[in-house]
C-alpha cells in the first residue's frame, strides 16, 4: 500500500487541526503544514497541541514549508531558520522544506551548486543539534536558481551525505527540469499532483496548473512513483496542489479519495504482473 500525505496547500481553507482529521479519515500516514497561507503556522494553535492531535489520530507531521529563498543570503535568515526548526520540533514535524529562489533570469549550474553548498554548510549545524531534517526542493522552472535533483546529490556527496538532509521529489518539478536519475535513498517526500490542461507547454506550466492525479495527467505522476518505488523508495507521496479549482472543491475529501484510488490501482496493477 503506498503511504499517503497531505499537503495544506492541497485544502488550504482548513484549520490544521482539520487536516489531522481529513488526513486520517483518507488513511493517510501524515500531513505538511505550511506557513505561507497567509496565516499563521499551525492557524496559531500550539505546536504541543499540533503533535498530541497527530498522535491522538495516528498521523505524522511530515514537513513544515518552508523557508523561502533558502540559498540566497543563508547566514541572514539563520534566526528565522531557527526559529522554524524549534516550532517543527516541538510540533513533532520530522522535517523543514527548503525552497530556492526563482531568479529574475535562468542561473548557470555551477552558481546553483555553489549557492546550495554555501546554504547547507550554513544551516547544517543547526538541523543536527535539533535532530531534524532539513528537505531541499528543487523547483523545475527555468528560473529557479536550484533546478535539478543531479546538483543536490553532487553537493551532499560533497559534504558526506549528512543525515539532516533529504531531497523532496516533486513530480511537477521533476517535469518541468526535464526527469533525469530518481535518488529513493536521499528522497524523504514525494510531492504528488497532475497536470491535465492539455494547452501549455512544459515551460508555460505554473503552479495554478497543478490538479488532482487521474488518468489524463501529463506529469506522469503516477510513472514516476512506479520508478521511484521500483528503485526502492517506500515513504510518502504527498498530494501538493495549487490549481484554485481543487482549493475551491465542495467535497475535497471525496476528491483525493478518487485520485487515491487511481493512483494505488496503476501501483496494484504493475505489482501484480511483476509477481
Amino acid at each position: 500500500m503506498l503511504p499517503i500525505g497531505l499537503n495544506h496547500m492541497t485544502v488550504p481553507h482548513v484549520s490544521a487541526i482539520a487536516l489531522i482529521d481529513m488526513a486520517a479519515r483518507l488513511g493517510c500516514v501524515g500531513i505538511e503544514l505550511r506557513n505561507d497561507l497567509g496565516r499563521p503556522l499551525f492557524d496559531g494553535v500550539d505546536p504541543a497541541e499540533i503533535k498530541a492531535t497527530l498522535a491522538e489520530n495516528e498521523q505524522r507531521l511530515l514537513a513544515i514549508a518552508e523557508v523561502p529563498a533558502f540559498n540566497e543570503a543563508p547566514r541572514d535568515k539563520a534566526a528565522s531558520v531557527l526559529h522554524l526548526i524549534q516550532e517543527g520540533s516541538s510540533s513533532g514535524a520530522e522535517g523543514i522544506a527548503l525552497i530556492p529562489k526563482v531568479a529574475g533570469a535562468a542561473v548557470d549550474r555551477a552558481e546553483q551548486r555553489t549557492a546550495l553548498r554555501d546554504a547547507l554548510i550554513a544551516m547544517q549545524p543547526m538541523f543536527e543539534d535539533h535532530g531534524m531534517r532539513g528537505l531541499i526542493e528543487p523547483l523545475g522552472f527555468t528560473k529557479s536558481t536550484l533546478r535539478f535533483q543531479e546538483d543536490v546529490v553532487a553537493i551532499l556527496d560533497e559534504l558526506g551525505r549528512p543525515d539532516c538532509f533529504a531531497i523532496i521529489h516533486d513530480t511537477f518539478h521533476y517535469h518541468l527540469g526535464g526527469g533525469g536519475p530518481v535518488y529513493p535513498e536521499l528522497t524523504a517526500v514525494v510531492h504528488i499532483s497532475g497536470v491535465v490542461d492539455p494547452g501549455p507547454q512544459t515551460d508555460e506550466m505554473t503552479d495554478a496548473h497543478r490538479v488532482l492525479i487521474d488518468a489524463d495527467d501529463r506529469l506522469r505522476s503516477v510513472q514516476q512513483l512506479k520508478a521511484l518505488r521500483a528503485a526502492g523508495y517506500d515513504g510518502p507521496a504527498s498530494f501538493e496542489a495549487f490549481a484554485p479549482e481543487i482549493h475551491d472543491m465542495t467535497d475535497p475529501t471525496a476528491a483525493l479519495a478518487g485520485s487515491i484510488a487511481f493512483i494505488t490501482s496503476q501501483l496494484t496493477e504493475v505489482s501484480a504482473v511483476q509477481v
